[in-house]
């Protein structure tokens, strides 16, 4: 992805200093900057703190090259030391089960490597999607500031050997926000430790947000409810913002950010976020008056998604099933080289509803593994004005008409939204306040979907 970032006027560099004196070394910025030669002064921005939970690119290479299983979280266990060892036996570099930038390196190239040659397996590939560092993550956070001054704190854990956490800080004004002479400028901290050293200062994190503003908490990698920097981030956060198609188990993953909205955690999945095209096309389709009956009568649904990870599938499905009253009674799970998943519906009339959800195997994956394919509603009552076709792409509507019916379905394409990057869809985020309750009445659903699977 790439992120147009505004030019910058620097303040501050990034600087290393004491933790215990952050604070101190960002009021002497501004003190001691007061107008430039043109006569601009600089004020520091007060709308609200964005905290950044980004773990280096380690643990998410080791899973990708398979040596691996476990949560991409920054969190350095057990399975993370074994998987080190293992990368540095194999690569012929001293064994220490502590990561290294030379071992990072190594990760990096034999992934390059590996592609160029087609050497990755289906289940390496799908990894590599899995979670994606954001290398352009700075100016994601540059972008964010422009149009949203705030301070950022960027919690970087790192793999390795711990030495405690190192500090810095910076200042930047982007100089699209000039007015009447004033540059508006973003703060910076940054924090770089292994996760057990930072969770050892979580309380100074805390103390760095500004007060009496909101702290809307990014946590880039899986929730990990046990990690105590992770509570306390929930915690004392007005936001959590999460990312589901990042999710290397999705469905036990989605059951923990389930609980999590049932102890009315505000939280905010930008996997959520990009649904928004496909349920606006879903609701027009049927607004028609000619045609707001017949939604009564669906009772077959198909749901194609990116073979790799069903997030995406299971809340857009939960979205239709909230807004229709239908209660999920059956799942059944079929995997193969197509991962179907097939759910039974019953509705307030009693009526059963059946809907297919299908991972498809793809050669080309997206940007974002697991996005939608295609959508497809209709009805055995073969009167009924109420077979839909949606589809992201030629292949899917190619599937969905080749599907079959004797129903004239009404097809459109769903088109790729601008609006759909990171960094868009997190300067939306950020303009918003309180629990989507969409979201979390879509989520109880999959959540009673989940249930059925687990007794299956």
């Amino acid at each position: 992805m790439t992120t147009q970032t505004p030019p910058l006027v620097s303040l501050q560099d990034p600087k290393d200093v004491s933790i215990d004196v952050i604070e101190t070394e960002l009021a002497s910025i501004w003190q001691s900057y007061g107008t430039d030669g043109d006569g601009i002064a600089a004020t520091r921005a007060t709308t609200f703190t964005f905290v950044v939970y980004e773990p280096e690119p380690t643990q998410h290479l080791l899973a990708t090259l398979g040596f691996y299983t476990g949560p991409v979280d920054g969190i350095a266990g057990p399975r993370t030391i074994a998987a080190v060892k293992s990368a540095q036996k194999a690569y012929e570099i001293e064994v220490t089960g502590k990561s290294s930038q030379a071992l990072l390196d190594r990760l990096k190239k034999e992934l390059e490597k590996a592609k160029a040659e087609g050497r990755l397996t289906d289940v390496q590939q799908r990894a590599s999607q899995q979670y994606t560092p954001d290398l352009e993550g700075t100016g994601i956070a540059d972008t964010i500031a422009s149009a949203n001054p705030c301070r950022i704190i960027t919690l970087c854990p790192t793999v390795g050997e711990d030495n405690g956490v190192k500090a810095q800080v910076s200042a930047y004004c982007p100089v699209n926000k000039r007015s009447q002479n004033t540059l508006v400028c973003c703060e910076y901290i940054t924090l770089h430790g292994t996760a057990e050293a930072l969770d050892r200062i979580g309380g100074i994190i805390s103390d760095l947000t500004i007060s009496g503003l909101s702290t809307f908490v990014w946590w880039k990698a899986e929730p990990a409810p046990e990690y105590s920097l992770f509570k306390r981030l929930v915690s004392q956060g007005d936001t959590l913002i999460i990312d589901s198609s990042i999710f290397s188990d999705p469905e036990g993953d989605l059951f923990r950010t389930i609980e999590m909205l049932a102890d009315d955690v505000s939280l905010a999945d930008l996997n959520w976020a990009r649904l928004g095209a496909w349920q606006e096309l879903t609701a027009a389709a049927f607004d028609p008056p000619e045609r707001r009956d017949a939604v009564q009568e669906i009772d077959r649904g198909t749901i194609d998604y990116e073979k790799g990870n069903p997030a995406q599938a299971l809340m857009f499905l939960g979205w239709i099933a909230s807004r229709l009253q239908w209660k999920p009674v059956d799942y059944k799970h079929e995997s193969g080289e197509y991962d179907i998943r097939r759910i039974e519906f019953i509705n307030g009339e009693n009526r059963s509803i059946e809907v297919e959800l299908a991972g498809v195997p793809l050669t080309d994956w997206g940007e974002v593994l697991g996005d939608l394919i295609s959508l497809k509603l209709s009805s055995t009552n073969l009167e009924a004005d109420c077979c839909t076709v949606f589809c992201s792409g030629t292949t899917g509507c190619m599937r969905m008409e080749a599907s079959g019916g004797a129903q004239a379905c009404r097809i459109e394409q769903v088109t790729s939204l601008a609006d759909q990057k990171t960094d868009q869809l997190l300067s939306k985020q950020l303009q918003r306040w309180g629990q989507d309750l969409l979201y979390k009445e879509s989520m109880e659903v999959v959540d009673q979907i989940l249930k059925l699977a687990s007794q299956s």
